[in-house]
């Protein structure tokens, strides 16, 4: 049995579908129960908060292996009930910044830390920036066929969270990925600005792009993550090093080809922006 954490969430999802489609027994946690329809037939769910280690527990008895997010503050604790319930494997869905930038993040770094100590086969795995953070954009480009977002033409490599959820699938199931860690991009850096012009070519339609200043940014961002974050994020967004522009081959060697572009991802995901 696979037991995923986060699993009604962009990467968690797709992998309890990826997980179950291929025959595999899993167990599904959140904080929530999923809405109807949401999870494949026959996978469990448990609604545990992962803050809650003796809570999540019973989800681990029997498991083989255990996907996780970086999520509570005492990840010695999730991993010691994992161990308890039989895990002998786990990922890790860490971050990219936990390698450029570990100062700025230091909560996915002490997650890396716990689990490469824990004595259990281990797989990390560091995407960048989210494609589905564009879905951000979705309601300005609906209705005014506008996309506001700071630093115009600074150019990352966006990764569709499916492939995340293909190279975690990858990493369960297989071996020959114990003591890895994979960096995950997508196969190309895009601005922000051509990122629009891409809805915008899937739409038909023109979709206009206003730059934001940073300062404007940040206080967006503040209404819904702390202050830390919002710093590192506006950072890597603003001035990435050359490590968090870089294309990853990462993806490609585990899956044998290459990663998703964001004009696929756009298309399988129009109609948040029609």
């Amino acid at each position: 049995m696979i037991v995923v954490t986060g699993a009604t969430g962009n990467v968690g999802q797709a992998l309890v579908e990826l997980l179950a489609g291929a025959g595999e027994r899993v167990t599904a946690v959140s904080r929530r129960a999923p809405e109807s329809g949401v999870l494949p037939a026959g996978v469990v769910h448990r609604a545990v908060d992962l803050a809650d280690a003796d809570g999540l527990a019973p989800a681990l008895e029997g498991a083989d292996a255990l996907f996780l997010l970086v999520a509570g503050e005492d990840p010695e604790a999730i991993l010691s009930a994992a161990k308890a319930g039989g895990v002998r494997r786990v990922v890790l869905l860490s971050s990219q910044g936990a390698g450029t930038r570990p100062d700025a993040y230091r909560h996915p770094v002490a997650f890396e830390t716990a689990v490469k100590g824990s004595g259990l086969e281990w797989t990390v795995l560091r995407p960048g920036g989210f494609a589905t953070n564009t879905f951000q954009w979705a309601q300005s480009v609906r209705e005014q066929r506008t996309v506001v977002a700071p630093f115009a033409d600074v150019a990352l490599p966006v990764i569709d969270p499916a492939d995340i959820a293909a190279v975690a699938a990858v990493a369960l199931r297989e071996d020959g990925h114990d003591g890895r860690t994979y960096v995950l991009t997508g196969p190309a850096a895009l601005s922000p600005r051509r990122r629009a012009q891409v809805i915008a070519e899937a739409l038909g339609e023109p979709v206009r792009f206003v730059e934001q200043t940073p300062e404007d940014a940040r206080a967006q961002l503040l209404g819904f993550m702390p202050e830390p974050v919002v710093a590192a994020t506006l950072a890597i967004l603003g001035a990435p090093t050359a490590a968090e522009q870089a294309v990853s081959p990462d993806v490609e060697k585990v899956l044998g080809r290459a990663p998703r572009s964001f004009a696929e991802w756009t298309v399988r995901n129009l109609p948040a922006f029609r």
